[in-house]
């Protein structure tokens, strides 16, 4: 056997799950206890500076030098007290994760050569990285490095690993977001702006619409020593060749299933640290493929639960290695089974306690409800290509139209009852004398309209965005993803669509029509025109494909091309009327994807390459020789006769292998020019074009002849783990 995967596979073998033990049988008594929160600031603050603290959270006010100097002090108390040795501003650079820069609290003291300990108010509200060597999309040159983060209040510090740490935006020393945090919580104050305004219609208590979100973030856990053993999972998140296993998910015996105990391990205290950070995950359980697992937790604030989904994908990789396992967080790391996606639960309430994608209890109530379903119905088919460039990247593609994961077609859930609802207002019909034999029922108490049911219809899981009675959720998103990404598209669209609807309200009141009236002509226009979004169907058929293209819905799998409606005239109208990005920034976005996208690719056919031309062909060829030795020892042996019957087989076997070798180096070799030829192509747009028509189809092709030698070499040479052992080593 291959020393590298047979040393994997014995180390493995003597595994043992870890203690893990929590600081108190309450899970009260430690939750938040490493997170700067409000209990700790009225601990640590000063009366004046806590209440500066709680207006600039709560409305937005400035808060003083002064008045930072006194929060930063506070700060440092508490962490020191938590023995935290460093600070850092943590924020989110356009890349697949987070940055950090530590620095101690140390600085000379007035006489020069004693250090004190110091952390101050300005250190706190603004520092300076590099702005250079982060993804800007041509915003900044390598020479042009200064850059700015600078302090989100509304996100609580933390501390990870004696390190406190400051949640932040990240801009560029010419003002531009060069991060997600920023254009975040402008489409999260749009959306607030554009709804409070639509549900003043109904109630003028409403001052403030909350959007909230819940994530829910699946994943693969790979044993350490087998990931070690395969380079391809090391270097790119996912395995680039491996047959199928016999078994793998046919019988969906995993799903749901008990929990292996060196994983319900890992899990306990994964959970226990977010719980520590104040983060609130609830449920865990085994996902649908082998070895696939899913964490999600209470809905939170959009901004507040995205920065938590951003720590828990960063705690989980940490934990994960003690527990000698890895994190695989890549859309799809094994071809043939589910892949993973990020499930992104997203409401709106307001601040009198009204869930706007929930029924209400009196007939005002329910207009108001119907009123924000039909502008989300709106919104989606309006934006359906920017909603599907916000998830679209290197590693979605393979995961979207199959196992679970919903097409590239956008469409939406509503259900069979509530989509008859929406029929009949735009019917207008009498439907007064309608009954129901649903369990649960609520009447508008409007003649014109019929009743409207909660949960009386089944889930669709191949909806991308669906209704799930008091929430959207749009299940397309990608498990290594950002939130803000698809959170910035879909608030900031639904904030166009929402002023796009008060505006036409006004008008007709303008004209001297009735305000009911106004809102309901509005409502059934706005019913009528998304019409075509709605879908109850089978997602994965071939007839919802032609079905879709009649009704006029895009259906792009090129990555390159999804990606490429972040500059189309919508996307444009939504992000730069809203004044999420300004020209400039929303072009570097595109930069920034489209570039990300090629250099994924083109790390994969590198990877590819070498493990082709130096682990597999080796491995073929000694096999091939092995078998040749042994037909000229059958050859010495039996006579013509029957050495020709005997051998027939071992030299079909010697010509396919020397057949699929040379396929192999022909591939890799035009492979590599094709990826020549692209690397001279300065445009990103025309370079990703190039890689996703010129490069990427050949990892398929390539890797079609590695997975047929798989099955015909001996498996005692086989230099690399196989699926079998990936998937069900536990």
């Amino acid at each position: 056997m291959s020393k590298i995967r047979f040393h994997a596979l014995q180390e493995l073998s003597n595994r043992q799950p870890l203690e893990v033990t929590t600081p108190s049988d309450k899970l009260s008594d430690y939750f938040g206890c490493n997170v700067f929160n409000r209990k700790r600031m009225q601990e640590y603050l000063p009366k004046e500076a806590f209440n500066a603290v709680m207006e600039a959270i709560d409305k937005g006010s400035p808060i003083s030098r002064e008045m930072a100097d006194l929060i930063a002090n506070g700060m440092k108390s508490w962490a020191k007290s938590k023995n935290a040795t460093h600070y850092t501003h943590w924020f989110q650079p356009l890349t697949d994760g987070t940055a950090e820069k530590h620095d101690g609290f140390i600085e000379f003291g007035t006489d020069g050569c004693d250090v004190i300990e110091r952390f101050s108010g300005k250190l706190l509200v603004q520092q300076e990285p590099d702005a250079s060597s982060f993804p800007n999309g041509g915003i900044r040159n390598t020479f042009e490095a200064r850059g700015y983060t600078a302090w989100d209040v509304s996100s609580p510090a933390f501390i990870v690993d004696q390190t406190l740490c400051i949640p932040t935006i990240f801009i560029s020393y010419t003002g531009e977001a060069l991060d997600y945090k920023t254009p975040l919580l402008k489409a999260l104050s749009a959306v607030d702006k554009a709804a409070t305004k639509v549900c003043q219609l109904f109630d003028r208590n409403i001052s403030k619409v909350y959007a909230n979100l819940g994530w829910e973030q699946e994943y693969f856990l790979v044993d350490l020593a087998l990931y070690n053993a395969r380079p391809d999972i090391c270097l790119t998140g996912r395995t680039l060749m491996g047959h199928s296993s016999a078994k793998d998910q046919q019988l969906e015996d995993h799903y749901f299933g008990s929990i292996p105990p060196r994983v319900t391990s890992f899990m306990k205290e994964l959970e226990m640290e977010c719980h520590k950070l104040g983060i609130p995950v609830k449920t865990r359980h085994n996902e649908v493929a082998p070895n696939q697992f899913e964490l999600a937790p209470i809905f939170e604030n959009v901004n507040l639960a995205n920065d938590h989904n951003q720590l828990v994908m960063d705690i989980m990789k940490r934990i994960a290695r003690k527990h000698k396992f890895v994190v695989l967080l890549h859309e799809k790391p094994y071809e043939g089974v589910n892949g993973s996606g990020k499930h992104n639960n997203w409401s709106l309430c307001t601040n009198t306690g009204i869930n706007l994608f929930a029924p209400g209890k009196n007939p005002k109530g329910n207009m108001l409800f119907l009123t924000f379903l039909a502008n989300v119905l709106m919104m989606v088919y309006k934006n359906q290509d920017l909603l599907r460039a916000s998830i679209t990247n290197a590693g979605n593609c393979y995961r979207l139209g199959a196992n679970e994961a919903p097409p590239a077609i956008l469409s939406i859930f509503l259900g069979r009852e509530l989509s008859y609802t929406l029929d009949e207002i735009v019917k207008n019909t009498d439907t007064s004398s309608l009954t129901s034999k649903e369990r649960t029922t609520m009447k508008l108490g409007i003649e014109r309209i019929p009743e409207i049911l909660l949960d009386t219809t089944d889930r669709n899981r191949t909806s991308p965005f669906a209704f799930t009675g008091n929430r959207f959720e749009f299940r397309a998103v990608g498990s290594s993803a950002n939130c803000a990404a698809p959170m910035i598209a879909i608030n900031a669209a639904m904030a166009h669509q929402l002023n796009s609807f008060k505006k036409e309200v006004d008008s007709l009141t303008e004209k001297g029509i009735g305000k009911e009236d106004a809102i309901m002509r509005t409502l059934k226009e706005t019913i009528r025109a998304s019409e075509p979004i709605r879908f109850e169907g089978d997602g994965y058929s071939e007839q919802w494909v032609k079905e879709a293209e009649k009704r006029g819905l895009s259906n792009i799998s090129h990555v390159p091309q999804s990606l490429m409606h972040y500059a189309d005239t919508q996307a444009k109208e939504v992000f730069l009327k809203e004044k999420i990005f300004n020209e400039t920034e929303l072009q570097s976005r595109l930069e920034v994807e489209l570039e990300k996208y090629t250099m994924k690719v083109q790390i994969e056919s590198r990877v590819l390459g070498d493990l082709a031309i130096n682990h597999i062909v080796p491995t073929a060829v000694k096999y091939q020789n092995r078998l040749l030795k042994n037909l000229m020892g059958l050859k010495e042996i039996f006579p013509e006769e029957e050495y020709e019957v005997m051998s027939a087989d071992r030299k079909e076997l010697v010509k396919d292998i020397s057949k699929r070798v040379t396929a192999i180096k022909v591939l890799v070799r035009e492979m590599i020019n094709a990826r020549k030829v692209a690397n001279q192509i300065t445009s990103h747009k025309d370079k990703a074009f190039a890689y996703e028509e010129t490069v990427k189809p050949y990892l398929d092709k390539i890797r079609d002849h590695i997975d047929h030698l798989e099955m015909e070499i001996d498996d005692e040479i086989w230099p690399l783990p196989k699926y079998r052992e990936l998937l069900f080593t536990k």
